[in-house]
């Protein structure tokens, strides 16, 4: 049974779920941000207790019983806790776990490795785990069985939403697809709003690198930007999708084609930035054969019925749907059995903190309507 609680000045009886966030950098941060906003409506609304108890950073963490006041300071990330201890993950599952039967979240927005190497420890002791990490989901295929094995045996729930096109419900879509009897066909799409933004951009009136540079500098970037261009990141929500569909593609098997010259690969950021002119000849080029042919270059992801996998730079018709995008918008589209002549679409924002914090949120509470914890 869920853990209950009262407040001040009322009677009614409150579910409880206790959380614990690992990484309060700017998604874990907007986040906590829209946990605090929300908080009220969900008390009064649905009875509904959102208790923070811990933070966790890199190499010190942040508990609710060394610092009461931890709650207080939800909007904006850990630092205005002012007790702090070493980081230890082993304490901090602990902690939030607890003793007396309630039940507890973990969330990950640290992009780390690590962390997600203990998912299936944590799942299988009962623990709930969402996270926009991708490197679980696409990490290795022995990593990943472990965790669904885990699921299945311990009973507790895992989300990951947002590792793909952020705030978007495309794992979700995928995942009603297939439960309710649909075969799926192909997967296609642009899972990069950085890659969007720069390809309905690069028309040939600037150069391809001061159009990176302006992305860079809009934050659209990684901080080195061949994490973005290498079309690597891509590769990762395609094997999420292609597992969650019950294939078990690897990151190793997408035919990965990178914009980012092998000479150019190596270097460090600061040369790469420098040498980022070297990339405008071969864009231009492949722009201009685009045209030639009417139409139009765009970054595609694509996943067939037989496994293959690919992410690379594409000359579409200028009447596609995907020619059609606009910003940083991602878009995928699933053909399947039932969406055959005319595939299912799913558009829009897929990239930056709020959307991806907001893809959190609604894994944490579908995981609390699942538990009899109603939102």
């Amino acid at each position: 049974m869920p853990l209950t609680a009262t407040t001040p000045g009322s009677t009614a009886r409150r579910r409880v779920l206790a959380v614990g966030l690992i990484g309060p950098g700017r998604v874990g941060s907007a986040l906590l941000a829209q946990l605090r906003a929300a908080q009220p409506r969900l008390a009064r609304d649905a009875g509904l207790d959102l208790r923070l108890c811990g933070v966790a950073a890199s190499k010190r963490m942040w508990l609710d019983c060394d610092d009461p006041e931890l709650r207080v300071g939800l909007g904006s990330g850990a630092e205005r806790a002012q007790i702090w201890r070493p980081g230890n993950l082993d304490e901090f599952a602990a902690h939030v776990t607890g003793d007396d039967g309630r039940h507890a979240l973990l969330i990950d927005c640290s992009a780390n490795d690590a962390v997600a190497e203990r998912y299936a420890d944590w799942l299988a002791a009962g623990i709930h785990v969402v996270t926009p990490n991708k490197l679980a989901g696409s990490g290795p295929l022995a990593r990943w069985q472990a965790i669904r094995t885990a699921c299945a045996h311990g009973g507790a729930r895992f989300r990951y939403e947002a590792t793909v096109c952020a705030g978007l419900p495309i794992v979700q879509t995928l995942r009603d697809l297939l439960d309710t009897g649909d075969e799926l066909l192909a997967i296609d799409g642009m899972f990069s709003g950085t890659l969007a933004w720069l390809c309905n951009r690069h028309d040939g009136n600037h150069p391809f690198s001061s159009l990176v540079r302006e992305a860079h500098a809009l934050g659209y970037t990684e901080p080195d930007p061949r994490n973005d261009l290498s079309g690597m990141d891509v590769a990762r929500k395609l094997v999420i999708l292609a597992r969650e569909a019950g294939w078990p593609l690897s990151l190793e098997e997408v035919d990965v084609q990178s914009l980012v010259p092998a000479e150019l690969a190596a270097l460090s950021p600061e040369a790469f930035m420098q040498r980022l002119p070297e990339l405008d000849a071969p864009m231009a080029s492949q722009l201009a054969a685009a045209r030639a042919d009417g139409g139009v270059l765009r970054h595609v992801a694509s996943l067939d019925r037989h496994g293959h996998a690919s992410v690379k730079l594409v000359v579409l018709p200028a009447d596609h749907t995907f020619a059609h995008t606009r910003l940083t918008d991602n878009i995928v589209q699933f053909t399947t059995g039932r969406y055959c002549d005319n595939p299912l679409v799913v558009q829009g924002p897929g990239a930056g903190p709020e959307v991806t914090a907001a893809g959190v949120f609604t894994d944490l509470l579908r995981i609390a309507e699942s538990l009899g914890v109603r939102a």
